[in-house]
């Protein structure tokens, strides 16, 4: 009996988006990057947008996705499961972010009378979205449980930011560049939702926290993984780079990611559960 074919060998690379920015501008930029990862890596490339930041970790684990795009929550997550961070995003000079609890302009609400007000989180899992502005509330004795009379994990910042727009919620957070650049969050809600910073209003300014990476799944082959690494690191070089950049990753470039770079979001993970 002849010995049955041996099975081939799966070519495609599957790359993992999340859904943070809205998964509707996510799908419709993924060819792009589709096409761009496809000639970096010399293979056949899948492009998708995780359902949530908890469908991302997991897609990246089971290996159903070889890399991503996560939130540092996630990369921290995957770090001390032995997961590599390949390369991290660099927004204006900076590797770190802060987050910024917001209102609708002219709400009159201050940190003070938040007290039975609808909250529009983005995620459990998202540092800008959620665990740093929470982890701020609870520092000043501010339950989140106990002080809100509702709240809703939207799944994205624009969703979140439209809520409160829209009136369904009365606060949500916005991610934004450290205070040291001299940018206020104005400058992230103009990335979510363009010309409509002035819709909302400062509650307050978060600590920081490093930015978003590129975890890599432990079963990618070196050769592969030391041509994504290329791939990311040289992106601002390219004018394809530069759209991808700009349209999905909102950074100017990237940079290697420092071994264990992201412990420093375990302390904000626990005081956020």
């Amino acid at each position: 009996m002849p010995a049955p074919p041996p099975h081939p060998a799966r070519v495609s690379f599957r790359f993992g988006l999340p859904p943070s920015l809205g998964s509707g501008p996510a799908r419709e930029r993924a060819e792009s990057l589709t096409v761009f990862l496809e000639r970096a890596l010399r293979r056949k490339v899948e492009v998708g947008v995780a359902a949530s930041y908890e469908a991302l970790a997991k897609d990246l684990l089971a290996g159903r996705a070889d890399a991503v795009w996560a939130p540092p929550f996630v990369c921290a997550r995957m770090e001390a499961m032995g997961v590599r961070v390949l390369a991290r995003g660099v927004r204006r000079g900076r590797s770190s972010y802060r987050s910024a609890l917001v209102v609708r302009a002219g709400s009159g609400l201050t940190l003070d009378t938040l007290q039975g007000r609808r909250m529009a989180w983005v995620d459990r899992d998202s540092v800008g979205g959620y665990l740093l502005p929470a982890a701020y509330l609870k520092a000043r004795g501010q339950e989140p449980g106990k002080v809100f009379s509702a709240q809703h994990f939207t799944g994205s910042y624009q969703a979140a930011l439209e809520a409160v727009r829209d009136g369904t919620a009365d606060v949500a957070s916005i991610f934004c560049p450290p205070e040291s650049t001299g940018l206020i969050y104005a400058d992230g809600v103009d990335v979510v939702l363009p010309g409509q910073s002035g819709a909302f209003e400062l509650l307050a300014y978060t600590e920081e926290a490093p930015n978003d990476g590129v975890p890599v799944g432990m079963g990618v082959p070196a050769e592969v993984v030391g041509l994504l690494e290329r791939a990311f690191l040289s992106l601002h070089e390219r004018e394809d780079g530069k759209r991808l950049l700009e349209e999905i990753f909102t950074a100017d470039r990237f940079e290697p990611a420092p071994r264990m770079g992201y412990r420093a979001l375990y302390r904000v993970a626990l005081a956020s559960l």
